[in-house]
């Protein structure tokens, strides 16, 4: 089934229903959206032959024209490739290229001129009169192309931390199933809700539009185009029903603006965090301020948003046995998911073991684009080797500790850096930390935590110290505090623990 039937569905059964909103203002209801979908699939299939299979790069800021595009490319049966508009022009150009892209929709249109793109690829600016025309050039709404439920439609690019990025390919089918979960093990979703775009739509934050399209619900984009606090607040007061997709750095601002502003999130119904470690005392003070919005995910690129989910009861119920305990995990495996903790040769380790997560889905990707040797690396017999290392507990509840490459071995021990961050974050003077690993000719690795303090408040290494000493073992400690006025992250939010390595080898290159 081609996944753009859910808003021809949608389109049909409640046309007049509120669809596109910029802020607080509607642009389009649900009709109007289906219709200017089908009319942009129409430019694209007659004007620029584009086909059933071809792929089409959107390199956009968050806009509600972003998504008539998607749909657009769903409808008449291509693959969507979206491009976070904050990479360098030259990323852009590497993906559009690898991709093969025959079509680019750009802000200016003009990517074109500043780099070279793929001599195959013509680009379209979302904000010239060629675009409006092929918006405007149809009331009728046609049915979306038929398209196998295996057939590609979201072909989504790593992040590249390690090399170049890996397209990774998304079916019909996987995002037909990833949507299943959410309403079955993230949250419920109605006509009368609401999702925020506040995270790139080209990656967590746009995958969670096909539940809120087949649902009827809106769809709002806020007038900054990303993610200001206030802005968010404000919003939910206005449209209420509000659901968020954000990572942990996003919420934390979040939670700071509201208890600053003495405005606990009224009108904010959900807020779904994934893509990097919530912090307990990070999510305690969420509860705290906020109230029972929070429903934690955990998934990758390659099984999108869908492996795990712990849930907003689960999180907000303080009575519970192991309360704290499951609050540091990343919940139960969701619905259709099947999950494993393994050794090095895929046999399952006991519980509470710490070993490789595994997963089985109908979720998971088709493979990596035209890269059979990665392919081959990350799909064993229809399970995906996720690269994550975490631990199963009696209950099912998955708790993570660390990507295998960020597992320290000091002295033959495995320490996980998580750990280390969860005591550190929790000292009155720490703002953020991160832990990585650095060469040690005795123990071969040694404990290194770069730490962004509290404005104001003093903080050294004799404090970090004490604390750490009476919170965690000897070993696990830090042989070394590098103080910093912010941690590296890539445009999700994430910790550029690569960026922190190289840090480190530039220090030591220059003492040498």
């Amino acid at each position: 089934m081609n996944i753009a039937s859910w808003l021809h569905a949608s389109a049909l059964v409640q046309p007049d229903a509120p669809a596109l909103m910029d802020g607080d203002d509607l642009r389009a209801n649900y009709l109007q959206f289906g219709e200017t979908a089908s009319a942009i699939a129409d430019r694209l299939r007659v004007d620029y032959v584009v086909q059933v299979g071809d792929r089409v790069a959107v390199f956009m800021k968050n806009s509600t024209d972003y998504l008539e595009v998607l749909y657009a490319i769903w409808w008449l049966g291509a693959i969507a490739v979206p491009i976070n508009s904050k990479l360098h022009p030259k990323e852009a150009a590497w993906i559009i290229e690898n991709a093969e892209a025959k079509i680019l929709f750009s802000e200016g249109g003009n990517l074109g001129q500043v780099v070279n793109l793929w001599e195959g690829c013509k680009e379209i600016a979302v904000d010239s009169p060629t675009f409006e025309s092929m918006r405007a050039s149809s009331d009728e709404l046609t049915v979306p192309a038929l398209v196998d439920s295996n057939a590609l439609a979201w072909l989504f690019y790593t992040s590249g931390t390690t090399g170049r990025p890996k397209g990774v390919m998304l079916s019909h089918e996987n995002l037909v199933t990833m949507s299943i979960n959410y309403m079955l093990d993230v949250d419920q979703v109605s006509p009368e809700d609401a999702i925020l775009y506040a995270a790139p739509i080209s990656h967590g934050a746009g995958l969670y539009n096909f539940i809120h399209v087949r649902r009827g619900a809106k769809h709002v984009v806020p007038r900054s185009r990303g993610f200001d606090p206030k802005e968010i607040l404000d919003l939910g007061e206005r449209v209420g029903r509000l659901s968020i997709f954000a990572a942990p750095t996003m919420v934390k601002r979040l939670v700071e603006e509201a208890k600053a502003s003495g405005r606990p999130g009224e009108g904010i119904k959900s807020i779904v965090y994934g893509g990097g470690p919530m912090y307990i005392a990070d999510i305690e003070l969420a509860l705290e301020v906020m109230g029972p919005k929070f429903i934690q995910i955990y998934g990758q690129g390659e099984v999108p948003m869908t492996i795990t989910s712990l849930r907003r009861e689960v999180i907000a119920d303080k009575t519970a046995p192991r309360w704290r305990e499951r609050l540091g995990s990343v919940g139960t495996a969701q619905a259709c998911v099947e999950v494993r903790v393994v050794d090095d040769a895929l046999n399952d380790l006991p519980l509470n073991t710490p070993g490789e997560i595994i997963v089985r889905s109908r979720a998971v990707m088709q493979g990596y684009w035209r890269n059979e040797s990665a392919t081959s690396e990350a799909l064993i017999g229809g399970w995906l080797k996720t690269g994550d290392i975490g631990h199963l507990g009696p209950d099912g509840f998955l708790t993570l500790t660390d990507r295998s490459k960020d597992v320290i071995i000091s002295g033959g021990t495995n320490i996980y850096p998580r750990e280390v961050e969860e005591v550190l974050i929790r000292h009155p003077a720490v703002s953020e930390a991160a832990v990585i690993g650095q060469p040690n000719s005795e123990w071969g690795e040694e404990v290194v935590a770069f730490v962004v303090p509290m404005p104001g408040v003093p903080c050294d290494v004799n404090a970090l110290e004490n604390w750490c000493r009476n919170e965690m073992a000897s070993f696990k400690k830090p042989k070394r505090y590098e103080f910093c006025d912010e941690l590296p992250k890539n445009n999700n939010g994430k910790v550029l623990k690569t960026d922190l390595r190289q840090i480190l080898n530039d220090g030591a290159r220059s003492t040498t």
